[in-house]
């Protein structure tokens, strides 16, 4: 279950993500405001622990890496492609997976709107349900702390 009750309370954000449970804690000024269901990094993708800040903000972010192979007219030719691994086919070009409400923490990761299968199924990012995403968004800063821990 997700939840934000987060827009009348003041405060410092910082953001603690446990990625045995799956979920994300957003708290201001310590009180917390937010709690939402994820999809972290699977197996050999892991999402990285530690302690991080937000260093970048995009709310219309695609991937640069991950996405589909498309022709001219838009029809995806070869889907769900790594560019680092698979060769694009002639007559197409790369279009990146669409990571809305973009929250970098740390080169090749952040969080984001996006599919949650109920399990860890990333390429290493946090994905949440797109009403929890806009939220974080629009409440964090850039330097907003996250946690990450298992």
């Amino acid at each position: 279950m997700s939840y934000w009750d987060g827009d009348s309370v003041q405060g410092k954000p910082s953001i603690v993500i446990h990625l045995g449970e799956q979920r994300a804690y957003f708290y201001k000024s310590g009180v917390l405001v937010g709690v939402s269901q994820l999809s972290t990094g699977r197996e050999g993708l892991n999402t990285p622990y530690g302690h991080f800040s937000v260093i970048q903000k995009d709310v219309n972010h695609a991937s640069t890496l991950f996405g589909d192979y498309v022709d001219s007219a838009g029809n995806v030719v070869v889907p769900n492609v790594d560019v680092t691994k698979d060769p694009k086919p002639p007559g197409t070009h790369f279009r990146g997976t669409p990571m809305p409400y973009f929250m970098r923490i740390v080169s090749g990761t952040g969080l984001h709107a996006g599919y949650l299968p109920g399990y860890p199924a990333s390429h290493g990012c946090i994905r949440m349900p797109e009403f929890m995403a806009e939220n974080f968004f629009k409440s964090v800063s850039l330097g907003t702390p996250v946690t990450i821990a298992n």
